[in-house]
């Protein structure tokens, strides 16, 4: 049971983190406006969640300029992958012991 615990990643422990992810997972990238939406978060919660992800290097974040209006856009990388793979492999491990 111990070994299993180890594998939770801390830094997906909140709701938030672990929406970001999901969503990064099944899309290419997502956009902060799509991401507030999806996850029912004010600005400020998305933008400090998301900075925990990037200082992880679980996610990237590229500010751009779409005509004269800002654009955040976020995508997963291999590490933040690979991370979030592992930690629903151990959460289904944990809820399948009884």
């Amino acid at each position: 049971m111990k070994s299993i615990i180890q594998n939770i990643n801390k830094a997906f422990d909140h709701r938030i983190r672990l929406g970001i992810m999901s969503v990064l997972m099944v899309n290419d990238s997502a956009d902060f406006s799509t991401l507030k939406e999806l996850l029912g978060v004010t600005d400020g919660n998305l933008a400090s969640h998301a900075k925990a992800l990037e200082l992880e290097n679980y996610i990237e974040i590229q500010k751009q300029f779409i005509g004269k209006k800002p654009n955040t856009s976020y995508r997963a990388t291999k590490d933040g992958k690979l991370a979030f793979v592992a930690h629903i492999d151990a959460l289904e491990k944990l809820i399948q012991k009884k």
